[in-house]
């Protein structure tokens, strides 16, 4: 009996780079015996750019590649008793990869000598952007954002998304299919310098995509100064918080009669901790 040692599994791949599973495919049987490994390889859509598929031994060697003339969609190998083969399939997204194309790599194996038993395993890859911090002069984070921003709806990039917020200094981040292209459509915008190596983790960056609530970082008893509204300049203690409506009740320090005063969470700055 043939089998796959290991499940197929799903991931997911920047634009012009690779990934890579390692598996196994045992007999179970004392002797030699000789395998039959069928690829199957469909990509979505149909019309996309061609992945490259490689299938590997322990050794390194190549077992199959989709981009080699000497490939064929079957091909022999043996295996040296019940000791597993140890296997690595690798996929390579190209350049030209489009967001969520995929591609689905079936691996059919069966015995030469009993072409009824076979085994058969499924991976699949899926194209994904990049995010990549550009450095950028300090203080001119929103001027880099905004030329890039302008050679994109020209038509010249397929920048998909650009961050720029106001509490990270000297960088704005850039999504996008391929890092390539990336760094050609930055050329030349003044202010802006060269990328960080490596990607930017959707974890690193996600206290960015999620505004903070308005009361965020005060507490009863603050000691703050209101910067809007009627009271404008006035100080005073916080009373209460509502963080469902974001506002915070205030006495002020100057009334002649303590009346409480509710005003939004962004319309105070906080001068003093409660203690």
């Amino acid at each position: 009996m043939i089998s796959f040692v290991g499940e197929g599994e799903e991931t997911k791949v920047p634009a012009s780079a690779s990934t890579s599973w390692s598996f196994q495919l045992k007999s179970g049987e004392p002797a030699k015996k000789k395998v039959r490994m069928k690829v199957g390889i469909v990509q979505t859509p149909v019309d996309a750019a061609e992945w490259s598929i490689r299938l590997f031994d322990a050794t390194n060697a190549s077992l199959y590649d989709n981009h080699s003339s000497q490939s064929f969609e079957e091909f022999e190998f043996y295996l040296e008793g019940p000791k597993p083969k140890e296997l690595r399939l690798e996929a390579h997204a190209p350049i030209g990869s489009s967001y969520k194309d995929r591609v689905a790599v079936d691996l059919t194996a069966c015995l030469v000598d009993a072409p009824t038993e076979c085994d058969r395993i499924q991976f699949v890859a899926e194209a994904r952007q990049s995010i990549l911090a550009l450095k950028t002069s300090i203080g001119h984070e929103k001027d880099v954002a905004d030329g890039i921003a302008s050679r994109t709806k020209a038509g010249k990039s397929d920048i998909s998304a650009i961050l720029s917020p106001t509490t990270l200094r000297g960088y704005v981040l850039v999504e996008g299919m391929n890092t390539e292209r990336l760094r050609e459509t930055v050329k030349g915008i003044r202010k802006a310098h060269s990328f960080v190596e490596g990607e930017m983790a959707l974890e690193e960056i996600d206290h960015y995509l999620a505004p903070k609530p308005l009361v965020s970082g005060i507490n009863e008893g603050d000691v703050v100064e209101l910067v809007a509204g009627p009271f404008k300049g006035e100080k005073a203690r916080v009373q209460h918080i509502d963080e469902a409506k974001e506002e915070i009740t205030v006495e002020l320090f100057e009334a002649m009669v303590p009346i409480p005063v509710t005003v939004r969470g962004d319309h105070v700055r906080v001068l003093e901790k409660d203690r």
